[in-house]
């Protein structure tokens, strides 16, 4: 006699645009990579209520990419395994956990979830903002020659709440150089979608 066993599953996809919220010009419009070690850990502390796991900051940085000197770049490897797993060069970061004390702007740096009832996903939607005046120690105008600078950015991540330290990396995007100046805002609009699978096989 045939049984049918169920088979669930979760796939995750994460996605990201950065715009500037004035002049609507989208900068950056293309998928992440999911470090799926750490996310199974993040969730698993979520689900068990152990204090931590949650999405807390976004952490940006300057070394995802290669430029040389004709201008023409090369895309690092997202850093998507290892429990240890971080930006290549971390040199900014945001809370963008709205109920922290540690975010100062919580309606414009925030996470939240939106699902339509009777479908199998839930999307987690980050949204930070780096306003004119930060980060601090950014050049006047989005001009600068030199896409070394701290605040040129090619990469960026979701990291978890950890009380202990170090939140581990959920997240990891690279894409081509993108300066923050004084004279521009730019926004990050960070989509994580939780998709329950399943589906039945014979045993």
């Amino acid at each position: 006699m045939t049984e049918l066993k169920d088979y669930n599953g979760v796939l995750l996809q994460g996605h990201i645009k950065i715009h500037d919220p004035e002049t609507q010009e989208v900068i950056v419009d293309k998928r992440n990579a999911i470090h799926y070690e750490n996310i199974s850990i993040s969730l698993a502390e979520s689900l068990a209520n152990q204090g931590e796991g949650w999405i807390s900051e976004m952490a940006f940085g300057n070394g995802g990419t290669n430029v040389n000197e004709t201008g023409i770049i090369t895309y690092l490897t997202p850093n998507s395994t290892g429990t240890n797993a971080g930006l290549y060069n971390q040199t900014f970061s945001k809370v963008v956990n709205d109920r922290s004390v540690n975010n100062l702007d919580p309606v414009r740096n925030k996470t939240e979830t939106r699902h339509i009832s009777g479908t199998n996903y839930t999307d987690i939607v980050v949204t930070a903002l780096l306003d004119y005046g930060e980060p601090a120690g950014q050049d006047a105008f989005d001009t600068a020659a030199n896409t070394e600078s701290d605040f040129i950015f090619d990469e960026l991540g979701l990291k978890a709440f950890s009380p202990t330290g170090e939140g581990r990396l959920l997240t990891h995007v690279i894409f081509h150089p993108v300066q923050k100046s004084l004279n521009r805002l730019i926004q990050i609009d960070y989509t994580v979608r939780i998709q329950s699978l399943s589906g039945f096989n014979e045993v």
